[in-house]
C-alpha cells in the first residue's frame, strides 16, 4: 500500500528538481523517515527500523501538527475521500499514460505497481484543488515510477502549466497504488467509494477510454449513472445524455491504496534530514 515515505519521496523528487539539487533515493528516505520516527518519538526508540517504518502513521501522531493530521487523514486500507474541498470536474481527476494490461490477480505491490500521483494546491476559499494528476496501469518499480510520475504529473499535465518552486508550500501530495483488477460483469458491477473504473468503448469506429481513481465519485457526489455519464465525456464522447445506456461499455473495476501528506509536514522532515547533515 501507498505509504508516507512514498509521499516523502515524491515531494523530495520535485523539490530537487526544482532547487536544482540530487535528490534522495527511495531506500535513503526509508531509513531516514525510520530515524526521524525514532529520534523524536520517545516510545518508538527501542523498535527496529522495520517496525518504525509499517508504524509510522501510528506515531506520527506524537509529532507536529502536519503529521498528526496525516496520520488523521490517512486510510491503511483503502483510497479515501480527502477532508477538503477537491474542485475536480469530469475532465480533470485523473490521466493515464499508458493503456497496458492491468497486472494479474495477486501480484506483489510492495516493489511494483501501477500508481497516480496527484498534486493538490491549497486554495484560500476552495481548499485543496487539482493541480496535476498523471498515472499508468501499467506496473512499475516504485523506486523509478514514484519519482518519474511526480515529476510528469507535476510539469507535464497539459491541463495546468508546470509546478513552480514558489508554490511548494502550498501543495499536497496523494500517491494510490492500484491493486485488485478485475473485468466487471456488466457497467453497473462496481461499488462506489471503493473501485476505480476504467472504461473503453468503440464507436463510428474510433476506441474510446478513460479512468476515475476510486475516490473522484464520492468526491462529486456522484451515482454510478453519473459517473459513467461523466467518465464518457471525459473519454471524448459526444453523444446525447440519455444515449448512454447504448453505448456497449467494458468496464474494468480495480481498488487503490492512498496517502496523502502536506508540504509542512514533508518540510518538517527534511529540516530534520538537514540537521542531521549538518551535524556529520
Amino acid at each position: 500500500m501507498a505509504s508516507v515515505e512514498h509521499c516523502l519521496y515524491c515531494f523530495e523528487t520535485l523539490a530537487a528538481e526544482l532547487q536544482g539539487r540530487k535528490p534522495m533515493t527511495l531506500d535513503q528516505i526509508k531509513k531516514s523517515w525510520a530515524e526521524y520516527i525514532s529520534s523524536t518519538t520517545p516510545a518508538a526508540a527501542t523498535t527496529t527500523t522495520s517496525e518504525a517504518s509499517s508504524s509510522s502513521s501510528e506515531a506520527a501522531v506524537k509529532q507536529s501538527p502536519a503529521l498528526r493530521r496525516l496520520a488523521a487523514s490517512s486510510s491503511s486500507s483503502t483510497s479515501s475521500s480527502s477532508s477538503s474541498s477537491l474542485s475536480l470536474t469530469s475532465s480533470t481527476p485523473a490521466t493515464s499514460l499508458s493503456s497496458s494490461p492491468a497486472p494479474p490477480e495477486g501480484e506483489e505491490v510492495a516493489s511494483s505497481s501501477p500508481l497516480f500521483i496527484t498534486w493538490n494546491t491549497n486554495h484560500p476559499r476552495h481548499g485543496y484543488i487539482l493541480r496535476g494528476c498523471i498515472g499508468t496501469f501499467e506496473p512499475q518499480p516504485l523506486a523509478t515510477g514514484l519519482s518519474s510520475y511526480a515529476l510528469i504529473s507535476a510539469l507535464q499535465d497539459s491541463r495546468f502549466h508546470p509546478i513552480s518552486l514558489s508554490e511548494l508550500p502550498k501543495l499536497q501530495v496523494a500517491v494510490t497504488l492500484l491493486t485488485d483488477f478485475e473485468d466487471a460483469k456488466d457497467k453497473m458491477d462496481w461499488e462506489l467509494g471503493k473501485h476505480g473504473i476504467r472504461i473503453s468503448f468503440y464507436e463510428r469506429g474510433r476506441r474510446y477510454g478513460a479512468t476515475y481513481l476510486p475516490d473522484v465519485a464520492t468526491e462529486q457526489g456522484w451515482t454510478k449513472e453519473e459517473t459513467l455519464v461523466s467518465l464518457m465525456r471525459k473519454a471524448g464522447w459526444s453523444g446525447r445524455g440519455e444515449g448512454w445506456e447504448g453505448v456497449d461499455l467494458k468496464v474494468v473495476r480495480y481498488q487503490g491504496r492512498k496517502e496523502k501528506l502536506e508540504y509542512e509536514g514533508y518540510k518538517e522532515w527534511r529540516d530534520w534530514v538537514e540537521e542531521q547533515q549538518g551535524r556529520e
